[in-house]
């Protein structure tokens, strides 16, 4: 990434000859408030990111900000620091909103700004799916300063829930914004558009800037600042990124392989399908592998429970769906490996950037079998590099084969008994792909009944 790619910010174009004298090196030196860099400070946060130090200053003057940023990259702080020193100088009730398109993302964000925002009394609520509907209701009733919520659930209360309205919100936040509209959010979208204040601030931040968000764009902002970080997709220099070249019919065994070749790593395995996620779970907990699944299938509960063991390293696989490939910060991942290629490619910067983050040096490794070749070719022009092959034994992969067809076997058996148990009990946990307003009202009774 070449220092000159600030095309957001054509104040000063000539930082290109020297960033170093130039770039702001302290939260300080942006115009963060005191009792704000000591938060900063508190939370490990030494140097602000590139799109931090892009993107607070422009928010601190007041003006709506556009900011384009891979995942990984500090948004967060490009957006809470900001509304967190407007709060301090107008301090008000239901102050900011924040939007995202996935719950975990919304858990994540709310925990940045509790600790950004707890020495001065920042409270924050989150208004999710899969989440009972009375107990939001009563956090919402105790007006709290920012709110984060997804799209679906927050239209939900705004039509359903006596007496809270946004008419007097300040921040407006869309964080990834190119999801949330690709998850059919969008009439969700309009309606909180039209239901908040025309005279707000309004960030919106994007990984891509695809068609739809530059139309949300012209909607919602005002004489924008553009603030670009990265202007081709690209990863983090310190992956090392593989591919291995496979027949489909004995991918498990080159998986159970690699867990094995790599053993003492942390991994996170992504699967393209809920079911497929589920399924390889239960085939490495029968060959002994410590593996947790992650979900759009799962209740919330599960879907958080299986997050925090992963964390707290607990357990050393996540399996997921892309549910779980975006924003999702969790720090000790070693090792990403795409066991089902994704079919979009961009899907790939994002997954990849789950390992090597914050300096941190991490391996990726996808799967292409005879079916992939040609979304693999689009992978690699799309990150301008061809990916070297991970070096394998494929004899002592051929020897693994009964032990995976047994576990193969079994794993079939779970999945086929928890498939009866979900039905005799009708109990099928929503998932937040774009539910929004429709089956919210069924879904919140049997989170009830569940709960």
């Amino acid at each position: 990434m070449a220092a000159g790619e600030e095309e957001g910010s054509a104040a000063e174009p000539e930082q290109e000859q020297e960033p170093a004298a130039e770039e702001p090196r302290s939260f300080k030196d942006l115009g963060v408030t005191d009792v704000l860099c000591e938060a900063c400070d508190q939370l490990g946060w030494k140097v602000p990111t590139k799109i931090q130090i892009e993107a607070i200053p422009v928010a601190l003057q007041g003006r709506d900000v556009i900011g384009l940023a891979e995942t990984g990259s500090g948004k967060t702080g490009a957006f809470a620091l900001p509304i967190l020193q407007a709060l301090l100088e107008t301090p008000q009730r239901l102050f900011a909103l924040v939007l995202t398109p996935t719950r975990e993302l919304a858990f994540q964000i709310s925990e940045q700004f509790e600790a950004l925002g707890s020495s001065i009394g920042v409270q924050s609520t989150v208004i999710v799916g899969g989440i009972d509907t009375m107990s939001q209701s009563l956090a919402l009733a105790k007006k709290p300063h920012v709110i984060i919520a997804t799209p679906g659930r927050l239209v939900d209360h705004l039509e359903n829930t006596k007496g809270f309205n946004l008419r007097a919100l300040k921040f407006l936040v869309m964080d990834e914004a190119d999801r949330i509209l690709n998850m059919d959010f969008e009439t969700e979208v309009d309606k909180i558009l039209k239901v908040i204040p025309r005279d707000r601030k309004t960030f919106l931040f994007s990984a891509t800037m695809t068609k739809k968000v530059q139309k949300l764009q012209r909607a919602a902002l005002k004489n924008p600042v553009k603030c670009a970080v990265s202007s081709k997709y690209q990863t983090v220099e310190k992956l090392q990124q593989y591919y291995i070249f496979i027949p489909s019919k004995f991918k498990d065994s080159y998986l159970v392989y690699i867990l094995n070749e790599l053993a003492g790593n942390s991994f996170m395995i992504f699967c393209s399908t809920c079911n497929n996620t589920q399924r390889t779970a239960l085939l490495l907990r029968n060959l002994g592998f410590t593996a947790i699944p992650l979900h759009g299938q799962m209740s919330q509960n599960k879907r958080l429970g299986s997050l925090n063991k992963f964390k707290a390293k607990a357990r050393s696989i996540l399996l997921a769906t892309d549910v779980a490939s975006r924003g999702l910060d969790i720090p000790h991942v070693d090792v990403v490996i795409n066991f089902d290629i994704p079919t979009h490619s961009k899907d790939y910067i994002h997954r990849v950037g789950r390992t090597a983050r914050a300096g941190r040096s991490g391996k990726s490794i996808t799967f292409v079998t005879q079916y992939d070749v040609e979304l693999f070719q689009r992978i690699e022009h799309l990150i301008g590099k061809k990916l070297p092959a991970f070096p394998m034994q494929e004899e002592e992969v051929m020897m693994l084969t009964e032990r995976v067809a047994e576990a193969q076997r079994f794993a079939r058996m779970e999945l086929r008994e928890q498939g009866e148990k979900k039905r005799s009990r009708n109990d099928d946990d929503d998932t937040e792909e774009a539910i929004g307003v429709r089956n919210k009202v069924a879904g919140g009774k049997k989170k009830k009944r569940k709960a």
